[in-house]
Protein backbone atom coordinates (compact mmCIF):
# COMPACT_ATOMS: atom_id res chain seq x y z
CA UNK A 1 0.00 0.00 0.00
CA UNK A 2 1.25 3.29 -0.95
CA UNK A 3 2.62 5.73 1.95
CA UNK A 4 -0.03 8.15 2.56
CA UNK A 5 1.35 11.94 2.52
CA UNK A 6 1.80 13.32 5.61
CA UNK A 7 -1.02 16.44 6.63
CA UNK A 8 0.29 19.70 6.44
CA UNK A 9 -1.15 20.37 9.61
CA UNK A 10 1.20 18.20 11.76
CA UNK A 11 3.37 20.57 10.60
CA UNK A 12 1.97 23.81 11.67
CA UNK A 13 3.01 25.15 15.22
CA UNK A 14 0.76 26.20 18.02
CA UNK A 15 3.28 29.70 17.87
CA UNK A 16 2.13 29.59 13.98
CA UNK A 17 -1.43 29.57 14.87
CA UNK A 18 -0.90 31.95 17.94
CA UNK A 19 0.77 34.68 15.32
CA UNK A 20 -1.37 34.56 12.88
CA UNK A 21 -4.69 34.70 15.66
CA UNK A 22 -3.08 38.03 16.73
CA UNK A 23 -2.60 39.53 13.30
CA UNK A 24 -6.34 39.21 12.36
CA UNK A 25 -7.26 40.53 15.92
CA UNK A 26 -4.80 43.82 15.18
CA UNK A 27 -6.26 44.66 12.20
CA UNK A 28 -9.47 44.29 12.72
CA UNK A 29 -8.75 46.45 16.29
CA UNK A 30 -7.24 48.96 13.51
CA UNK A 31 -9.61 48.92 10.63
CA UNK A 32 -13.26 50.02 12.10
CA UNK A 33 -14.52 48.69 8.57
CA UNK A 34 -13.30 45.50 9.28
CA UNK A 35 -16.54 42.85 9.26
CA UNK A 36 -16.61 41.40 12.44
CA UNK A 37 -18.86 38.81 11.74
CA UNK A 38 -17.08 36.40 14.20
CA UNK A 39 -13.96 36.28 16.48
CA UNK A 40 -10.45 36.02 15.20
CA UNK A 41 -10.03 32.64 17.00
CA UNK A 42 -12.94 31.94 15.37
CA UNK A 43 -12.00 32.37 11.83
CA UNK A 44 -8.80 31.25 12.03
CA UNK A 45 -10.07 27.66 12.85
CA UNK A 46 -12.22 27.53 10.06
CA UNK A 47 -9.01 28.27 7.74
CA UNK A 48 -7.27 25.96 9.64
CA UNK A 49 -9.66 22.93 8.99
CA UNK A 50 -10.52 24.13 5.70
CA UNK A 51 -7.24 24.97 3.49
CA UNK A 52 -5.34 22.46 1.82
CA UNK A 53 -2.13 23.20 2.26
CA UNK A 54 0.02 25.37 4.33
CA UNK A 55 0.63 27.86 1.77
CA UNK A 56 -3.30 28.34 1.68
CA UNK A 57 -3.69 28.59 4.90
CA UNK A 58 -1.05 30.85 5.33
CA UNK A 59 -2.58 33.64 2.32
CA UNK A 60 -5.82 32.97 4.00
CA UNK A 61 -4.72 34.29 7.35
CA UNK A 62 -2.71 36.81 5.36
CA UNK A 63 -5.84 38.24 3.83
CA UNK A 64 -7.71 37.94 6.63
CA UNK A 65 -5.16 40.16 8.80
CA UNK A 66 -5.18 42.64 6.28
CA UNK A 67 -2.49 41.81 3.62
CA UNK A 68 0.18 43.89 4.47
CA UNK A 69 2.80 41.26 5.35
CA UNK A 70 2.81 37.40 5.45
CA UNK A 71 1.02 36.59 9.03
CA UNK A 72 3.77 34.35 9.88
CA UNK A 73 6.10 37.43 9.89
CA UNK A 74 3.82 39.76 12.39
CA UNK A 75 4.66 40.03 15.90
CA UNK A 76 1.86 40.84 18.60
CA UNK A 77 1.50 44.35 19.09
CA UNK A 78 0.67 43.90 22.41
CA UNK A 79 2.56 41.89 25.40
CA UNK A 80 1.43 38.71 26.55
CA UNK A 81 -0.61 38.73 29.55
CA UNK A 82 1.58 39.10 32.74
CA UNK A 83 -0.21 41.16 36.02
CA UNK A 84 3.04 42.84 36.42
CA UNK A 85 3.27 46.08 34.11
CA UNK A 86 6.80 47.71 33.31
CA UNK A 87 5.29 50.80 31.96
CA UNK A 88 3.95 53.82 33.78
CA UNK A 89 0.22 53.27 35.30
CA UNK A 90 -2.67 53.47 32.49
CA UNK A 91 -4.11 57.31 32.47
CA UNK A 92 -6.93 57.28 34.73
CA UNK A 93 -10.08 58.07 32.66
CA UNK A 94 -13.14 56.17 32.55
CA UNK A 95 -12.87 52.49 32.95
CA UNK A 96 -14.73 49.27 32.46
CA UNK A 97 -16.82 47.08 35.03
CA UNK A 98 -15.90 43.44 35.40
CA UNK A 99 -18.15 41.82 37.27
CA UNK A 100 -17.74 43.44 40.98
CA UNK A 101 -14.88 45.59 39.61
CA UNK A 102 -15.84 48.99 38.70
CA UNK A 103 -13.37 51.56 36.90
CA UNK A 104 -11.34 48.74 35.41
CA UNK A 105 -8.35 50.19 33.26
CA UNK A 106 -7.32 48.25 30.68
CA UNK A 107 -3.59 47.31 30.27
CA UNK A 108 -3.01 44.95 27.83
CA UNK A 109 -4.23 42.13 25.20
CA UNK A 110 -2.88 38.89 24.48
CA UNK A 111 -4.17 36.55 21.93
CA UNK A 112 -6.73 34.71 23.94
CA UNK A 113 -7.40 37.19 27.32
CA UNK A 114 -7.61 40.82 27.94
CA UNK A 115 -5.99 42.35 31.33
CA UNK A 116 -7.16 45.21 33.76
CA UNK A 117 -5.89 46.79 36.76
CA UNK A 118 -8.27 47.37 39.26
CA UNK A 119 -6.36 49.41 42.35
CA UNK A 120 -4.09 46.72 43.59
CA UNK A 121 -5.21 43.92 41.35
CA UNK A 122 -5.21 42.78 37.57
CA UNK A 123 -7.68 40.87 35.99
CA UNK A 124 -7.11 38.63 33.05
CA UNK A 125 -10.49 38.21 31.31
CA UNK A 126 -10.50 35.17 29.08
CA UNK A 127 -11.65 36.52 25.55
CA UNK A 128 -11.36 33.31 23.55
CA UNK A 129 -12.34 29.72 25.03
CA UNK A 130 -11.16 27.60 22.12
CA UNK A 131 -7.86 26.19 22.91
CA UNK A 132 -4.72 25.96 21.07
CA UNK A 133 -2.38 23.74 23.03
CA UNK A 134 -0.68 23.97 25.29
CA UNK A 135 -2.78 27.05 25.57
CA UNK A 136 -5.74 26.41 27.95
CA UNK A 137 -6.90 29.18 30.22
CA UNK A 138 -9.61 26.63 32.22
CA UNK A 139 -6.47 24.73 32.73
CA UNK A 140 -4.26 27.59 34.10
CA UNK A 141 -6.76 28.39 36.52
CA UNK A 142 -6.91 24.99 37.76
CA UNK A 143 -3.18 24.67 38.23
CA UNK A 144 -3.05 28.30 40.18
CA UNK A 145 -5.64 27.14 42.75
CA UNK A 146 -3.38 24.72 43.90
CA UNK A 147 -0.16 26.86 44.23
CA UNK A 148 1.10 29.27 47.22
CA UNK A 149 3.45 32.00 47.00
CA UNK A 150 5.99 32.99 46.05
CA UNK A 151 3.83 31.63 42.90
CA UNK A 152 1.72 34.76 41.55
CA UNK A 153 -1.72 34.02 44.13
CA UNK A 154 -5.19 33.97 42.22
CA UNK A 155 -7.05 35.55 44.41
CA UNK A 156 -10.24 35.05 42.85
CA UNK A 157 -12.12 33.60 39.62
CA UNK A 158 -15.72 34.61 38.08
CA UNK A 159 -17.50 34.82 35.28
CA UNK A 160 -18.36 38.49 34.16
CA UNK A 161 -21.49 39.75 32.50
CA UNK A 162 -20.77 38.15 28.91
CA UNK A 163 -19.65 34.59 30.89
CA UNK A 164 -16.26 34.97 30.34
CA UNK A 165 -13.71 33.65 33.22
CA UNK A 166 -11.95 35.84 34.70
CA UNK A 167 -8.50 35.55 36.59
CA UNK A 168 -7.87 38.05 39.62
CA UNK A 169 -4.67 38.83 40.70
CA UNK A 170 -2.44 40.96 43.25
CA UNK A 171 -1.27 43.86 40.82
CA UNK A 172 2.70 44.04 40.61
CA UNK A 173 4.24 47.03 39.51
CA UNK A 174 7.35 45.56 37.93
CA UNK A 175 8.74 42.14 36.17
CA UNK A 176 12.32 41.22 36.12
CA UNK A 177 12.32 41.95 32.33
CA UNK A 178 11.70 45.92 33.30
CA UNK A 179 14.34 45.44 35.60
CA UNK A 180 16.79 44.50 33.40
CA UNK A 181 16.19 46.96 30.61
CA UNK A 182 16.93 49.71 33.23
CA UNK A 183 20.12 48.26 33.95
CA UNK A 184 22.14 46.19 36.19
CA UNK A 185 21.22 44.22 38.83
CA UNK A 186 23.42 43.59 42.03
CA UNK A 187 24.29 40.91 44.03
CA UNK A 188 21.67 41.30 46.93
CA UNK A 189 18.60 41.74 44.43
CA UNK A 190 19.88 38.50 42.46
CA UNK A 191 20.05 36.54 45.59
CA UNK A 192 16.48 38.18 46.59
CA UNK A 193 14.41 37.49 43.53
CA UNK A 194 16.34 34.13 42.78
CA UNK A 195 15.47 32.88 46.36
CA UNK A 196 11.86 33.55 45.89
CA UNK A 197 11.84 31.48 41.85
CA UNK A 198 13.56 28.78 43.15
CA UNK A 199 11.34 28.53 46.08
CA UNK A 200 8.37 28.55 43.66
CA UNK A 201 9.71 25.90 41.30
CA UNK A 202 10.57 23.90 44.35
CA UNK A 203 7.19 24.05 45.48
CA UNK A 204 5.61 23.35 41.45
CA UNK A 205 8.12 20.84 40.74
CA UNK A 206 7.12 19.10 43.57
CA UNK A 207 3.70 18.89 42.54
CA UNK A 208 4.74 17.31 39.28
CA UNK A 209 3.99 20.18 37.40
CA UNK A 210 6.23 21.56 34.46
CA UNK A 211 6.08 25.66 33.86
CA UNK A 212 7.48 25.19 30.81
CA UNK A 213 8.37 29.01 30.13
CA UNK A 214 10.26 30.54 32.78
CA UNK A 215 11.52 33.80 31.47
CA UNK A 216 12.46 37.73 32.80
CA UNK A 217 9.11 38.42 31.42
CA UNK A 218 7.27 35.99 34.44
CA UNK A 219 8.80 36.74 37.37
CA UNK A 220 6.69 39.90 38.84
CA UNK A 221 8.30 42.35 41.16
CA UNK A 222 6.64 43.65 44.46
CA UNK A 223 9.62 46.31 44.27
CA UNK A 224 12.74 46.44 42.76
CA UNK A 225 14.42 43.95 45.77
CA UNK A 226 11.32 41.90 45.44
CA UNK A 227 9.71 39.99 46.88
CA UNK A 228 9.02 38.10 43.20
CA UNK A 229 6.64 35.84 42.52
CA UNK A 230 6.65 33.08 39.42
CA UNK A 231 3.72 33.89 37.04
CA UNK A 232 2.32 33.06 33.55
CA UNK A 233 1.10 29.72 34.13
CA UNK A 234 -0.84 29.50 30.64
CA UNK A 235 1.11 26.75 29.10
CA UNK A 236 2.28 24.58 32.19
CA UNK A 237 1.91 21.11 32.20
CA UNK A 238 0.28 18.76 35.30
CA UNK A 239 0.92 15.28 35.31
CA UNK A 240 -3.51 14.51 35.82
CA UNK A 241 -4.90 17.67 34.09
CA UNK A 242 -2.29 17.61 30.93
CA UNK A 243 -2.61 14.17 29.93
CA UNK A 244 -5.27 14.04 27.98
CA UNK A 245 -3.88 16.07 25.65
CA UNK A 246 -0.09 15.55 26.34
CA UNK A 247 1.43 11.88 27.76
CA UNK A 248 4.27 12.39 30.32
CA UNK A 249 6.00 10.55 27.56
CA UNK A 250 4.46 12.49 24.58
CA UNK A 251 4.73 16.12 25.96
CA UNK A 252 4.50 19.36 23.21
CA UNK A 253 7.94 20.62 22.19
CA UNK A 254 6.63 23.93 21.33
CA UNK A 255 7.29 25.53 24.29
CA UNK A 256 9.39 27.61 26.21
CA UNK A 257 10.46 31.24 24.83
CA UNK A 258 14.11 32.44 23.18
CA UNK A 259 16.95 31.85 24.63
CA UNK A 260 15.26 30.40 28.15
CA UNK A 261 14.40 27.25 25.45
CA UNK A 262 16.35 23.77 27.22
CA UNK A 263 18.13 21.95 24.54
CA UNK A 264 16.12 18.65 25.10
CA UNK A 265 13.05 20.41 23.71
CA UNK A 266 14.97 21.57 20.64
CA UNK A 267 16.07 17.84 19.46
CA UNK A 268 12.58 16.26 20.13
CA UNK A 269 12.79 14.64 23.39
CA UNK A 270 8.46 14.61 23.86
CA UNK A 271 9.62 13.05 27.78
CA UNK A 272 11.21 16.09 29.17
CA UNK A 273 10.63 17.09 32.67
CA UNK A 274 11.28 19.49 35.07
CA UNK A 275 14.85 20.05 34.22
CA UNK A 276 13.55 22.54 31.47
CA UNK A 277 12.32 25.37 33.72
CA UNK A 278 15.66 25.10 35.70
CA UNK A 279 17.67 25.27 32.49
CA UNK A 280 15.68 28.55 31.74
CA UNK A 281 16.58 29.69 35.25
CA UNK A 282 20.14 29.33 34.87
CA UNK A 283 20.29 31.70 31.41
CA UNK A 284 18.07 33.99 33.61
CA UNK A 285 20.39 33.99 36.32
CA UNK A 286 23.53 34.29 34.28
CA UNK A 287 21.72 37.09 32.34
CA UNK A 288 21.27 39.27 35.57
CA UNK A 289 25.14 38.36 36.41
CA UNK A 290 26.72 39.64 33.59
CA UNK A 291 27.47 43.58 33.64
CA UNK A 292 25.76 44.92 31.51
CA UNK A 293 22.84 42.36 31.63
CA UNK A 294 22.86 40.00 28.33
CA UNK A 295 21.23 36.80 27.02
CA UNK A 296 23.77 34.06 27.75
CA UNK A 297 22.19 32.97 24.19
CA UNK A 298 20.92 34.70 20.95
CA UNK A 299 17.93 33.15 19.59
CA UNK A 300 15.72 35.11 16.37
CA UNK A 301 11.94 35.31 16.59
CA UNK A 302 9.83 32.30 15.36
CA UNK A 303 8.90 33.70 12.22
CA UNK A 304 12.66 34.02 11.45
CA UNK A 305 13.86 30.65 13.03
CA UNK A 306 11.28 28.14 12.90
CA UNK A 307 13.60 25.16 13.32
CA UNK A 308 15.48 27.11 15.67
CA UNK A 309 18.99 26.27 14.15
CA UNK A 310 20.31 30.11 15.59
CA UNK A 311 19.55 29.23 19.01
CA UNK A 312 20.94 25.76 18.50
CA UNK A 313 24.05 26.99 16.79
CA UNK A 314 23.91 30.13 19.69
CA UNK A 315 24.27 27.38 22.76
CA UNK A 316 26.77 24.84 20.83
CA UNK A 317 28.71 27.81 19.97
CA UNK A 318 28.72 29.24 23.74
CA UNK A 319 29.38 25.71 25.77
CA UNK A 320 30.35 23.37 23.13
CA UNK A 321 28.48 20.78 20.82
CA UNK A 322 27.30 18.28 23.22
CA UNK A 323 28.94 14.83 22.84
CA UNK A 324 27.61 11.28 23.59
CA UNK A 325 29.84 11.57 26.58
CA UNK A 326 28.66 14.83 28.09
CA UNK A 327 24.89 14.34 27.11
CA UNK A 328 24.66 10.74 27.18
CA UNK A 329 20.69 10.89 27.38
CA UNK A 330 20.37 12.68 24.40
CA UNK A 331 20.93 9.43 22.26
CA UNK A 332 17.73 8.16 22.95
CA UNK A 333 16.18 11.68 21.55
CA UNK A 334 14.05 11.88 18.28
CA UNK A 335 16.88 13.87 16.48
CA UNK A 336 20.04 13.29 18.43
CA UNK A 337 22.17 16.58 18.26
CA UNK A 338 25.53 13.80 17.31
CA UNK A 339 27.12 13.78 14.24
CA UNK A 340 24.94 16.21 11.47
CA UNK A 341 25.86 19.36 12.92
CA UNK A 342 29.79 21.11 12.88
CA UNK A 343 31.38 20.22 16.26
CA UNK A 344 31.96 23.49 18.34
CA UNK A 345 34.68 23.81 21.46
CA UNK A 346 32.42 26.33 22.61
CA UNK A 347 34.32 28.89 25.13
CA UNK A 348 35.73 28.70 28.88
CA UNK A 349 33.00 29.47 31.52
CA UNK A 350 35.86 32.05 32.65
CA UNK A 351 35.20 34.08 29.58
CA UNK A 352 31.53 33.65 29.05
CA UNK A 353 31.11 34.71 32.78
CA UNK A 354 33.83 37.65 33.06
CA UNK A 355 33.37 39.37 36.02
CA UNK A 356 30.95 37.37 37.11
CA UNK A 357 30.91 36.60 40.98
CA UNK A 358 31.90 33.41 41.22
CA UNK A 359 29.58 32.30 43.73
CA UNK A 360 27.12 33.23 40.49
CA UNK A 361 29.12 31.48 38.08
CA UNK A 362 29.16 27.98 39.95
CA UNK A 363 25.31 27.95 40.01
CA UNK A 364 25.14 29.15 36.28
CA UNK A 365 27.33 25.86 35.37
CA UNK A 366 25.13 23.75 37.23
CA UNK A 367 22.32 24.90 35.59
CA UNK A 368 23.13 25.38 32.29
CA UNK A 369 24.34 22.03 31.39
CA UNK A 370 23.14 19.28 29.03
CA UNK A 371 23.15 15.96 30.93
CA UNK A 372 20.83 15.06 34.08
CA UNK A 373 22.86 15.86 36.16
CA UNK A 374 21.70 19.90 35.88
CA UNK A 375 20.87 21.27 39.19
CA UNK A 376 17.50 20.92 40.56
CA UNK A 377 15.33 23.84 42.11
CA UNK A 378 15.64 22.49 46.08
CA UNK A 379 19.76 22.16 45.35
CA UNK A 380 19.59 25.26 44.00
CA UNK A 381 18.21 27.40 46.97
CA UNK A 382 20.82 25.10 49.26
CA UNK A 383 23.46 26.48 47.25
CA UNK A 384 26.25 28.48 49.29
CA UNK A 385 25.88 31.82 47.37
CA UNK A 386 22.17 31.43 47.92
CA UNK A 387 22.95 31.64 51.76
CA UNK A 388 25.03 34.40 51.97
Amino acid sequence: MAEQPQDWRTTLKASDRLTNIKSIQTFRQSNSKAAIDKSAFALEDELYKACSSREEYFASCKLAGGGNAPAASLQPSSPPFSPGVDHADAQETPGERIGPYCNCQYIARGVTAEVYRFQDRALKVITETRNIEPHNPLREASILALLKKPCIPLLDTFRDHEQRLTLVFPYMPLTLAGLLENGSVDSAQIRLIFTDLCQALMDVHNLGIIHRDVKPQAVLLASSNGPAYLSDFGTAWHPKLSTTTEPADGKILDIGSGPYRAPEVLFGNKAYGTAVDMWAAGCMLAECARRPPKPLFESRAAHEDGNQLGLILSIFKTIGTPTRESWPEAANFKTPPFDIYQVFSGRPWEDILQGVDEGWADMIKKLVRYDSTRMSASEALKHPYMQV
